[in-house]
This record gives structure tokens, sequence and C-alpha cells, in this order.
């Protein structure tokens, strides 16, 4: 019998039996596995009223609120179940999940140690545990939790792949490197991965490098514009004109709302292709300027350049 149907079966004896406490918690359970968060949540707010010292009926009813992205409602649903059962692991965990969320950093970290003070061996407390340093810009905890969560489980990618990223930000590329190589070996198809090793060989100047990696990136995220538009600076810099115009044209098509950074490299491009469209994208990131990193007095400059050039270029043209 397919989940759906045992649904429907467990609907159909609740009509029958209303009171059947137990049908109607298997039921709710089993909404929560198919999806149906809502119905869940209606099922469980009555059980809890009818039994207001059942951790299980709320710890159930966080899990409810938590997949409903209601954060602060699955806070409240946690703790009364950890006020009735205080050493309920499964619930002091996702209330760290959740404080987490909350951005409530001190709160989460001390749910995660609650839980390996009972299991040292539990590496997907570790990770959280490192996924919260990270977010407090504590890289160094975090590595040291990352890397605990590595030690119990060498093939935890998401572990790897944040200690990619530390090292990154701490400018040990050649770490960085290794481990987001790790990643792929784990998951050769974890375009995130792909993405940050194109972007490493980009600052260090392997030209190559980053074009390869960031194709791979677009063969597996066809929908990555991030990574179109570092190809299509890179063709800029290497003066391939018109693979930089079909480039940005992806960006185009992927990204909204556009900004004025990806107006004004739109009209660098075009500046090597067409002064019409060039004049145009100039315009619309001046337009832009709140979103531009470039000073708008030096686009509106360069503006100012480009009519020049048009005014010469048509001169010369009636001349011919």
């Amino acid at each position: 019998m397919s989940k759906l149907d045992k649904i429907e079966e467990l609907q159909n004896l609740l009509k029958d039996d209303p009171q059947d406490s137990q049908l109607r918690r298997e039921l709710a359970v089993l909404l929560i596995d198919t999806g149906f968060n809502e119905e869940a949540r209606q099922h469980l707010a009555y059980l809890s009223k009818n039994f207001p010292e059942d951790e299980g009926i709320f710890y159930n009813l966080g899990i409810v609120y938590e997949k409903m992205k209601d954060y602060e409602k699955a806070k409240d649903a946690y703790i009364k179940a950890l006020e009735i059962q205080p050493e309920y692991a499964d619930a002091i965990y996702n209330l760290g999940l959740v404080y987490t969320e909350l951005k409530e950093y001190d709160f989460a970290i001390e749910c995660f140690n609650k839980i390996l003070e009972e299991d040292p061996d539990d590496s997907n407390t570790y990770f959280n545990l490192g996924l919260v340093y990270f977010k407090q810009e504590n890289y160094i905890a975090a590595i040291e939790n990352f890397q605990r969560t590595i030690d119990l489980n060498d093939e935890d990618l998401y572990a790897h792949f944040y200690i990619g990223n530390i090292y990154k930000e701490l400018g040990d590329l050649e770490s960085a490197k290794y481990e987001f190589e790790k990643v792929i070996q784990i998951s050769p198809d974890y375009s995130w991965a792909f993405y940050n090793l194109a972007v490493i060989y980009y600052e260090e100047g392997h030209t190559d490098l980053a074009i390869e990696y960031l194709y791979k990136t677009t063969e597996m995220n066809p929908n990555d514009y991030e990574a179109f538009i570092i190809l299509t600076k890179i063709f800029l810099k290497i003066g391939n004109w018109q693979q930089a115009g079909e480039t940005i044209e992806k960006v185009l098509s992927l990204k909204e709302p556009l900004t004025g950074d990806d107006y004004y490299l739109t009209a660098m491009v075009n500046k090597h292709l067409d002064i019409n469209t060039y004049i145009t994208y100039l315009n619309k990131a001046i337009k832009n300027y709140h979103t531009m990193s470039i000073p708008v007095k030096s686009v509106k400059e360069e503006l100012s350049r480009a009519k020049v050039l048009k005014m010469e270029m048509e001169e010369n043209q009636e001349e011919e």
C-alpha cells in the first residue's frame, strides 16, 4: 500500500471514530512524511490540547513548524517537548537547528554540546556546530568541528566544502583547492565545488583552468549566472569579444533583476561589438547606479566618450 493510500485509509477510519487519538497521531506522522504540513499541523494541534503532557506530540509539531519555516513556533514546540522530557535528544538536536535558523547562535551551541556530551561520536552534530561557528565567522572553531566531522565520516562532502570555503576566505588557496577537489571525488556533480575552484584559478590568473572549471559548473548547473559573469570577464580580458557577447546573453536571460554592474559589464562587452548597444547599456548602468560598484561619475565620463566616438564613426561613414 502506498503512503497516499494509507493516508486515505486512516482518514476514513478517523471519520468513523474521531476520538481515536492513536489513529490521528499515526495520520499526522504520515502527513509529515508526505509533505502535507498544514494538515499534519491541524491534527497535532488538536492532539496537543488533549494530551498536553505528551512530548512526542510537541516534538512532531516542532518538525511541522520547522518544515513550514515558522521557526519561532518550532522553537516553542521543541521547548515544550523538553519541558516534559528534558533528556529528549532528538528535540534538543532539532532545537539547535532552529536556533541556528533564528541566528540565536549561543543557544544553538548549547544544544549541540548537550548532544555531544551524550554521544561524542555524532558526526552530524559536529557538522552543525561547525556551521554555527562558521556563521559567527569563528573560523578556527568552525574548522575544528568540521574536521571532527570528517574524522568520523570522511565522506561528508559538506564538511570538506565548508573547510574549503574557510581556507579560501583565509587566503590559503592550496588547502582550499585540496578540499574542493575532495568534494568532487565524493560527489562528481557538485557544481559549487567546480565553481569555487574556478574562482580560485581565476584569481590566480590561470585562465584556461578557470574556463575549464566554469564550463563544468554550467554543465551541471545551467542556471548559474555567477559562473557566466566570471566567464564573460575572462573572455573580455583575453579579447575574445564574440564569446564574451554570447556569454553575457546568458546572464541577461537568467538574472532578474539586473544590477548596475550587470548593465555595465554588458556595455563593456558591446564596446567591442556594437557602439549603439554599448551606449544603451551605459545609460542603463547609470540609471541603476545604486547597484553599481563603479563610480557613476566614471561611467558618465565613459558615456560622453562613447557618444563622441559614435559621432566620429558616423562622420567617417558620411565621408566614405
